[in-house]
C-alpha cells in the first residue's frame, strides 16, 4: 500500500537506522509524535524503553516482545507499550506500521 500523497509530504525523522532499511513520515504536536514506519528489509529492534507508545500494523507483521511477553501482530492489530516497558521487535520486510509516541521529541524531524 502506498501512503496518500499528503502523508508522503510529511517530514522524515532523524532515526538511528539507514533509510534503505526503514523510512519514516511523521507529524508532531506538543502532545506527541505520530510516525509511519516502512520497513524495506527484515529488521531486529533491540530491547529498549521510553515513554508510552501505541501502534497499529497496516501491512506485514511485527513480532513484539514487551516485558518478556512475545506476540506477533498482523494487519489491523494494535499494540500498546506502556511507559517504561522494555520492548524489542522482529519486523518483516514490507511492513508498514503507524506508531504514536507520548514523547513529542522522541525523534527529531529532518530539516
Amino acid at each position: 500500500m502506498q501512503l496518500p500523497e499528503f502523508i508522503q509530504k510529511f517530514p522524515s525523522l532523524e532515526i538511528p537506522f539507514p533509510e534503505d532499511i526503514v523510512s519514516t513520515k511523521a507529524i508532531r504536536s506538543d502532545a506527541g509524535l505520530v510516525v509511519f514506519f516502512r520497513f524495506h528489509k527484515d529488521f531486529v529492534l533491540p530491547p529498549h524503553s521510553h515513554l508510552g507508545q501505541w501502534g497499529t500494523v497496516i501491512e506485514g507483521s511485527v513480532k513484539l516482545t514487551i516485558d518478556g511477553e512475545a506476540k506477533t501482530y498482523a494487519p489491523g492489530d494494535s499494540y500498546n507499550i506502556p511507559s517504561g516497558a522494555v520492548h524489542g521487535a522482529e519486523i518483516k520486510a514490507g511492513t508498514l506500521v503507524m506508531d504514536a509516541f507520548e514523547e513529542p521529541d522522541r525523534y527529531p524531524l529532518k530539516p
